[in-house]
């Protein structure tokens, strides 16, 4: 019989509809796992079993009538929570405390969500302090950057659902080297009241997930809007991109062979290509530094030298982003979005390509190059990860579908027919023994 833990979301909430398990039985499944593999993994930063075990209580005592009822959740510790400190990973917040829940918190709680506890980050979701979190499929790689320790607790089966954040690639890419579905949604449609910025016109709030239906559930839980139109036969456009080249051959093979058994499975596809798209991650990056220059001074004036000097580097524009730069990066990405947007319906319905240069880094070289992810950033478009394959040594590479803007559920319907079409599910890492891969 499956461990509570290792049920998702979908099958933890039925099985506690049906009375065969409670909130309870659930959150203490997942405290036990956390017990167990965090020595190893260090995923989390903040934990309060018996608050959350309080809420399952509760949970238990009312009628399991919302899309996350009695389901414990990990959230970001860039997204500020009322009852868990909010360090944004930085040491120069340690131990700080909210008043307030960040909105899209509010909205998982009211959709029935536990909140079990705050997963690591990278320093503000950006540069600076590196958190220990490893990946639960080799304990020397990186889980990815920078929801480090989201990723890595929904990939260990410490929890089914949790909340990260992307401004360039901090949600898709860590899902590609963790093995796990996640939803970067169309910017703007999820609330970022609460959630630390880096660069405003860029920061996401998202989540990961072990199986398509699950994001479906916190994006119903969102409002994000539903689907109405259905789906005819698919169209996939496949696109390589600016930087197919610097892929490893592996990563390569695994679109070509994802196009292969989509077409053996009736899904047909085509090769697409959009004009200027080289131009798209040098305007992300023009755009990112330029923003952060903002989002950064205040720390550089009261933390001095304590602020870590890369982010310090940041708040005094070291890279020379000056307002020229950033009004065409501005235009270019209007320009081209509007560009995309018309193109894709008329080839398409979604376009699928690659996530990451190859299998997740050791973890010594970083949490990973976000060069495939910062041109959909820039766009603002649907982004749905999927895992696909193997980069060697057992290690997850996934894809991604992407979408038009504000068709986050239509897109989230396509990934379903594709991950039914080609039998996808989230690997399972091995139990590690101490010592292993270090």
């Amino acid at each position: 019989m499956i461990a509570p833990h290792e049920l998702n979301a979908s099958e933890a909430t039925a099985a506690m509809r049906e009375g065969r398990l409670t909130s309870v039985g659930l959150v203490r499944a997942c405290l036990d796992r956390i017990a167990e593999r965090e020595p190893e993994i260090q995923a989390w930063n903040a934990l309060d079993p018996e608050r959350a075990l309080a809420e399952a209580r509760a949970a238990d005592e009312a009628p399991s009538l919302r899309p996350l009822h009695g389901v414990p959740v990990g959230i970001k510790d860039v997204i500020e929570t009322a009852d868990l400190p909010t360090a944004y990973g930085s040491p120069l917040y340690a131990g700080a405390c909210p008043s307030l829940d960040a909105r899209c918190v509010t909205l998982l709680r009211a959709g029935g969500a536990i909140v079990l506890g705050k997963t690591e980050t990278v320093e503000f979701a950006a540069v600076g302090r590196i958190p220990p979190t490893r990946n639960p499929y080799d304990l020397s790689r990186t889980p990815g950057g920078s929801s480090s320790g989201s990723a890595a607790a929904v990939a260990d089966r410490m929890v089914p659902l949790a909340l990260g954040t992307q401004t360039g690639g901090s949600t898709i890419r860590p899902a590609s080297f963790t093995g796990l579905f996640a939803l970067k949604p169309t910017f703007g449609v999820t609330p970022v009241d609460g959630v630390r910025h880096y660069a405003p016109s860029l920061d996401t709030v998202s989540w990961f997930a072990r199986s398509v239906a699950e994001l479906d559930r916190v994006a119903e839980t969102f409002g994000l809007p539903s689907n109405p139109d259905g789906l005819r036969a698919l169209r996939i456009g496949v696109f390589q991109g600016p930087h197919w080249e610097e892929a490893s051959n592996d990563t390569r093979e695994l679109l070509d062979e994802a196009v292969n058994r989509l077409a053996r499975a009736g899904v047909s596809s085509c090769p697409i290509a959009f004009e200027k798209f080289d131009a798209l991650t040098a305007a992300h990056e023009a755009i990112m530094y330029g923003e952060g220059t903002a989002s950064f001074r205040p720390e550089t004036l009261r933390s001095g030298d304590r602020l870590h000097p890369l982010l310090h580097d940041i708040a005094v524009n070291m890279r020379g982003v000056g307002p020229e730069a950033m009004r065409n990066a501005y235009d270019l990405t209007a320009r081209l979005r509007v560009a995309f947007e018309a193109r894709l319906p008329e080839t398409c319905d979604a376009v699928l390509t690659l996530v990451a240069p190859g299998k997740a880094p050791d973890a010594s070289e970083g949490t990973g190059d976000a060069r495939f992810n910062k041109m959909w950033s820039a766009l603002g478009a649907p982004c749905l990860a999927f895992p696909f394959g193997s980069g060697g040594n057992g290690l997850p590479i996934g894809l991604q579908l992407v979408g038009v803007r504000f068709s986050d559920r239509r897109l989230l319907a396509i990934g379903q027919v594709v991950s039914e079409r080609l039998g996808l599910q989230c690997p399972v890492p091995r139990v590690l023994q101490k010592g292993y891969a270090h």
